[in-house]
């Protein structure tokens, strides 16, 4: 596969003496536990524990590089220099404009390799791909490409697949991607995120759709028996991303329910590496 330059993502440099504590404090994921050569998610939640801003984040030398979409970069700065307070922390953008990602055969010679030689996304690491993102402009491939096969392994991303302030970690399943802790302590929004995990409430979830034509346009409904059961997310052709109440959409798929997305007829199919199931039932869904 050939490599694909992502021309809207930007990256943000965080570093000094008490980068590591400062960014452990406030956000989802457990940057303790990073290795050198991996890229983890990680969101910047509210106190009501919605995903703010999101963002893939590794180790860069002495600092940490958190790339995000090129439209929340500068909003994230101003919120994590509102944090910052009197930490002995230096935020600041990256030179680099752009990331480029590479898998299959292309990656091979950066697998392993840290700082500009590429670092290893988790997020497909757990599906099994090993995909290197790399910042900066290193290919010309179709993004296309890049987008087919995030929908192929049911891997998100903010505003395609889901609004900002409008989703919970567990709705684009960072528990189970490597970017939400459940054990380091407190961040922000993490007693609401630990409540949903402990408490088993999370209904809505990233699933992979399919038709036998062409599916329609981002932000469409899916139904099951003319009631809604999720939207529309990322589509390619006839694939796509969508965030749904599993336990509607299971419980319809027991009885033969037809899922619409609008007029077409679809299939849902949660992530494998994720290991969730459909609920059959209303009953099973509260158990």
């Amino acid at each position: 596969m050939p490599a694909v330059f992502l021309k809207d993502r930007s990256l943000l440099f965080v570093s000094g003496a008490e980068a590591q504590s400062f960014l452990q404090n406030l956000i989802t994921t457990d940057i303790t536990a990073l290795g050198a050569d991996e890229a983890r998610p990680g969101a910047l939640l509210t106190p009501q524990g919605k995903i703010l801003f999101d963002f893939m984040i590794w180790q860069d030398g002495d600092g940490y590089m958190i790339e995000t979409d090129a439209g929340q970069r500068d909003s994230l700065l101003k919120r994590l220099t509102m944090y910052k307070l009197r930490a002995a922390v230096t935020l600041a953008p990256s030179t680099e404009e752009g990331v480029t990602v590479c898998w299959g055969e292309d990656a091979e010679g950066s697998q392993g390799v840290r700082g500009s030689q590429g670092v290893r996304d988790s997020r497909f690491a757990k599906a099994g791909i090993t995909l290197i993102r790399r910042p900066g402009k290193h290919g010309d491939g179709k993004e296309a490409l890049y987008d087919a096969l995030r929908i192929s392994h049911g891997i998100v991303t903010s505003g395609s697949d889901f609004a900002l302030q409008d989703a919970f970690p567990h709705d684009v399943l960072m528990d189970f991607n490597g970017g939400l802790s459940f054990r380091k302590g407190c961040y922000v929004g993490q007693e609401v995120v630990s409540r949903m995990q402990h408490r088993g409430t999370a209904r809505r979830r990233v699933v992979t759709v399919s038709a036998a034509t062409a599916l329609p346009e981002t932000g469409t409904e899916i139904t099951a028996g003319g009631k809604p059961v999720g939207t529309l997310g990322s589509v390619e052709g006839g694939s796509g991303l969508a965030i749904v109440r599993i336990d509607r959409a299971g419980a319809a798929m027991a009885v033969g329910t037809p899922l619409l997305a609008g007029e077409t007829p679809v299939s849902l199919v949660l992530p494998a590496w994720s290991g969730l199931v459909f609920p059959a039932s209303a009953d099973e869904a509260n158990a």
